[in-house]
């Protein structure tokens, strides 16, 4: 890899580590507050908003000026809405201007590396990102607990002496130090000398625009497979993580800390997945993962048969042997979902970068993704507000993958029938 991929890595790593460890002290906010529990969730639905929004104009920022310039833009925006959020203003506004922030360096974030780096160098560059991603994910969500610890509230107060009412207030202070190191970071990163024609400011006719990279992206024999495999992913994904807590909960009887640890070990599998891709798929094979899917959603479903009781023997061990069968499986999963989602990220940022530019392809795909993010966790909030089982959740959503992913390798199959359309992965823009 070359020496300004790692920058990248670095300053992407500071910038999630900061935005899990942020979404922490937005809850202890809103517990300050006494703000109602169906609240909480509604920080991520805030968050998540900005893609699906401003998806036809992020991509044209992205493209028109050089990506770590826009990395830093971002970065300081989502140190505004640190600042908001510290000096008075609702959590829920504040933590949207920060998922603002993200909308619009995700398509640098991705965009930069189809610049940088040659195809068959993308599956392994995107499994470094899936790697950072996860240890951002797992160290992020810890530092946030960490920060807003009193007694790392008192270290706090005494090394900055300002006046801080809260520990949610001090874990701010040290949220926004680490967005402003990446920031440093991103002023690091080197320009690659990709140039995009002059960006649209009409707003009007950016959405025409973009409308036009959407369908050209769709109608690609090539695109729209890995566009299909990659939005079903991170909408089952979001709500896989919501599902994991409620079925810890009720078949292992853990608590909402403990159902917490379980989400880490699933993000530790997909990061082997990740590791294992990089190691053995080229991005000339990168569909032959596809039937992964299929397994990841036949193994959800067997989650609805496993419970604490049926393998209760080894309860007086160090670890229970019930909780060692439900890490490995987790594990599983997530390695079946990172091995199977690396290389369709891949060959969708190859692929888009050839159709569209590097900004447009990722605003696309951060679209179709994020819309897909919110219907399942929508779906997903209605079955529970319905009192359905948490074990015929499992199936439905097992079913669904499953079958969501079957319907796309027969596409493929029928794409392939009328056009070679695998013989233009590793095609290049001229």
């Amino acid at each position: 890899m070359k020496t300004g991929f790692y920058t990248i890595m670095a300053a992407q790593f500071f910038s999630s580590l900061a935005d899990n460890a942020l979404l922490i002290a937005a809850i202890a906010i809103l517990n300050d507050l006494d703000a109602p529990q169906w609240m909480t969730p509604l920080l991520k639905l805030f968050f998540v908003l900005s893609y699906v929004i401003l998806a036809a104009y992020v991509g044209a920022f992205a493209d028109s000026m050089r990506k770590g310039r826009v990395m830093f833009i971002t970065n300081m925006i989502k140190i505004g809405g640190c600042i908001m959020m510290m000096l008075g203003s609702h959590p829920l506004i504040a933590y949207g201007v920060v998922g603002f922030g993200a909308a619009a360096y995700s398509p640098a974030k991705y965009g930069i590396l189809t610049e940088l780096l040659p195809p068959e160098k993308l599956v392994a560059a995107n499994a470094w990102i899936e790697g950072f991603t996860v240890s951002s994910i797992i160290l992020g969500t810890l530092l946030g607990g960490l920060f807003i610890s009193p007694k790392i509230t008192q270290v706090i107060i005494a090394h900055t002496h300002l006046s801080i009412n809260s520990p949610s207030n001090a874990a701010m202070i040290m949220i926004v130090g680490i967005y402003f190191l990446a920031a440093l970071i991103n002023l690091r990163i080197p320009d690659t000398g990709a140039r995009y024609a002059t960006q649209e400011r009409n707003p009007i006719k950016l959405i025409i625009d973009y409308s036009e990279c959407f369908f050209t992206l769709w109608r690609d024999k090539l695109g729209q497979i890995s566009l299909a495999v990659t939005t079903l992913f991170w909408g089952a994904g979001a709500t896989l993580q919501f599902i994991i807590l409620k079925w810890a909960e009720k078949a292992l009887n853990m608590t909402l800390s403990e159902g917490a640890l379980l989400q880490a070990v699933s993000a530790l599998g997909i990061a082997i997945g990740a590791v294992l891709a990089a190691a053995r798929i080229p991005l000339k094979r990168s569909l032959s993962v596809l039937p992964l899917g299929i397994a990841m959603g036949l193994s959800v479903m067997c989650m609805a048969f496993f419970s604490k009781s049926v393998f209760s023997f080894g309860s007086d061990w160090k670890i229970p042997f019930y909780l060692m069968i439900a890490y490995v499986f987790l594990i599983v999963i997530g390695a079946l979902a990172g091995f199977f989602i690396v290389p369709m990220n891949a060959l969708l940022q190859h692929r888009g970068h050839v159709l569209l530019s590097a900004g447009h392809s990722i605003a696309v795909q951060n679209f179709n993704e994020n819309l897909s993010v919110l219907f399942m966790l929508c779906v997903y909030a209605l079955l529970i507000w319905l009192n359905v089982s948490v074990n015929v959740v499992l199936i439905l959503f097992g079913f669904f993958v499953s079958g969501t992913m079957w319907f796309v390798m027969k596409r493929h199959q029928s794409n392939q029938r009328t056009f070679d359309s695998v013989a233009l992965i590793g095609e290049v823009k001229h």
